[in-house]
C-alpha cells in the first residue's frame, strides 16, 4: 500500500471513530508528517483524496475541517418483506454520477445560485425539459412549462387557483393517491369521488358527474395508477377526453411513473389533448429520487397566467441547484442512460410480482399491468386487521388503501402490493405467504 493510502485510511477511521468529529480541526500539516514520517506532499496528497470525498474542508491558512464525521454505510440484510414502501430503491440511482452534476452546477453557475430565478423556473433546464418531454409525445412550447417543487407543489397549486370554467369542485377517482387526498381535505377543497376498478372507470358515471356537478378538473393517472396499478385502454382515453371538451372540464393527468411505460405505442392523455384542457404532470421521484424535489407542469394556455401569480407567491423560484444539477444530468445523456438502467431493475422485479400473483392469487381480482406496484381485492369477509397483524408476525409488512379514500366515499377491501424495496428473490416468497395466510379460516369473519 502506497504511503498516502495508509495515512488516509487512518485519518478516516480516526473520522469514523468520532476522534474527529463534525467541525473539528485536523492536526496541522507539519505534526501530520512529523506523526506519520513522512514527506508534506505525502500528506497533502491524503488530504486532498479526504476533500475530494467531501469527508474535509479547507480553510485559507487555518487549516483542514472535518465536514461530516457521519459515513454511509450499506444497510443489513433484513428477513422483513416490505409491500407497503413505494419509495425508489436507493442502491438503484447512480447517485455518484448525479453528485458530478451537483458539484459542476455549483462551480459553473455560481452567479445564478445568488439570484432569484424566475416563476417558471431556470430556462436552460425548461429548453432540456422540452426535449425530454418529447419522448413522452408530449409536444409542447418553453412558455407552457413550469418547473415546480416536486409533482406535489403542482397540485396543490391547481387545486387552490380558480380556473376559466369558474367551478370549484374536484373530481377523483378513488382510491387515489393518498398524499393528494389529504391535500384536499386539509385544505378543505370540495371533491368528489368516482370509483376506479383494475377494469377502468364507468364512463357514464363520469360524463353523469360532469353533467351535473360543479367540475372545474379531473385529477387521473392514466398509466400505472396509484395504488391500483392499472392503465386505461385507448378507447377509454379518448373518451375521456371527448367527455371533457363536452362539458368544459379540465383534466390533471397525473404521469408519475411515464418512465416505466414499454409499450411505445401507449401515449399520455396529453398527446391527444386537442383542446387545450389537459395539464399534464411530470415527476423524477421515482426514476431518481423524491429528494431532488423538481417537478415538470405542462399547462394549458389558457391558465398559465393564474398559474404563474399562485407560484410566485409560494416561492418565486424552485431550488436553483437542483434544477441546474438536473439540467447537466438531462444535456451530457446522463438521464437517457440512466433510465433505462434503473426502469430494467424494476421491471424485472414487476414481472417477477405479476408471475407471483398469476401463480398463487389468480382467483382475486388484480391488474393485468406489468409494473413494480399492483394490488389485490380482498373478499367482504376477511379480517383485514388480524390478517395484515398476522402477516406482519411473519415478517411481510402489508398495508390497506384507507389512506387513497375521500372520507365519504366507500371504501374497497383492497390491498396494495408494492415491490420497489422487495429484492426480486423474495418476492414469490411473500406473494406464497398471503396466499396462505387468506386461506386461514382465522383470519375471516364468522
Amino acid at each position: 500500500m502506497l504511503k498516502y493510502e495508509s495515512i488516509y485510511q487512518s485519518l478516516m477511521m480516526q473520522i469514523q471513530s468520532g476522534k474527529f468529529s463534525t467541525g473539528a480541526k485536523l492536526p496541522s500539516i507539519r505534526n501530520l508528517t512529523q506523526q506519520y514520517s513522512c514527506s508534506k506532499s505525502t500528506v497533502l496528497t491524503a488530504l486532498k483524496k479526504l476533500e475530494e470525498q467531501h469527508i474535509i474542508y479547507a480553510l485559507q491558512k487555518s487549516g483542514y475541517y472535518v465536514v461530516d464525521n457521519h459515513v454511509f454505510k450499506t444497510p443489513l440484510s433484513t428477513d422483513i418483506i416490505d409491500f407497503t414502501s413505494a419509495s425508489p430503491t436507493w442502491h438503484a440511482f447512480p447517485y455518484k454520477e448525479f453528485q458530478h452534476c451537483i458539484n459542476k452546477a455549483i462551480d459553473t453557475y455560481q452567479e445564478e445560485l445568488f439570484r432569484y430565478g424566475t416563476p417558471k423556473g431556470w430556462p436552460p433546464l425548461i429548453a432540456e425539459a422540452k426535449k425530454l418531454l418529447e419522448s413522452y409525445q408530449v409536444f409542447t412550447h418553453n412558455e407552457q412549462i413550469f418547473i415546480t417543487a416536486g409533482v406535489q407543489q403542482a397540485l396543490s397549486l391547481v387545486s387552490m387557483m380558480p380556473f376559466p370554467n369558474n367551478r370549484s369542485s374536484i373530481l377523483v377517482e378513488q382510491p387515489s393517491y393518498h398524499l393528494y387526498m389529504e391535500l384536499l381535505k386539509t385544505l378543505q377543497i370540495p371533491a368528489i369521488g368516482i370509483q376506479r376498478t383494475a377494469k377502468g372507470i364507468d364512463l357514464g358515471r363520469l360524463e353523469q358527474i360532469f353533467h351535473e356537478e360543479d367540475i372545474k378538473f379531473f385529477y387521473t393517472m392514466p398509466r400505472f395508477h396509484n395504488p391500483l396499478g392499472s392503465s386505461y385502454g385507448k378507447k377509454e382515453k379518448e373518451a375521456i377526453l371527448q367527455l371533457a371538451d363536452q362539458y368544459n372540464v379540465y383534466i390533471l393527468e397525473d404521469d408519475y411513473l411515464a418512465d416505466f411505460e414499454y409499450n411505445p405505442k401507449n401515449d399520455p392523455l396529453f398527446a391527444d389533448d386537442y383542446h387545450d384542457k389537459v395539464i399534464y404532470l411530470k415527476s423524477f421521484s421515482k426514476i431518481m429520487f423524491p429528494g431532488l424535489r423538481v417537478g415538470l407542469a405542462v399547462l394549458p394556455s389558457s391558465i398559465i397566467d393564474i398559474f404563474q401569480k399562485y407560484k410566485m407567491t409560494t416561492d418565486i423560484d424552485s431550488s436553483m441547484i437542483s434544477q441546474a444539477a438536473l439540467y447537466l444530468y438531462l444535456k451530457n445523456g446522463m438521464f437517457e442512460h440512466n433510465k433505462t438502467k434503473v426502469s430494467n431493475i424494476y421491471y424485472a422485479r414487476a414481472k417477477i410480482l405479476h408471475q407471483s400473483i398469476q401463480d398463487h392469487l389468480s382467483t382475486y381480482e388484480s391488474s393485468s399491468e406489468i409494473v413494480m406496484h399492483s394490488h389485490i381485492r380482498l373478499p367482504k369477509r376477511v379480517n383485514l386487521k388480524s390478517f395484515v397483524y398476522h402477516l406482519h408476525e411473519e415478517g411481510i409488512y402489508l398495508d390497506s388503501v384507507e389512506r387513497n379514500y375521500l372520507d365519504d366515499f366507500n371504501h374497497d377491501r383492497i390491498l396494495k402490493l408494492n415491490v420497489s424495496n422487495v429484492d426480486a428473490h423474495r418476492i414469490e416468497e411473500g406473494i406464497r405467504k398471503i396466499a396462505s395466510a387468506l386461506k386461514n379460516p382465522q383470519n375471516y369473519f364468522f
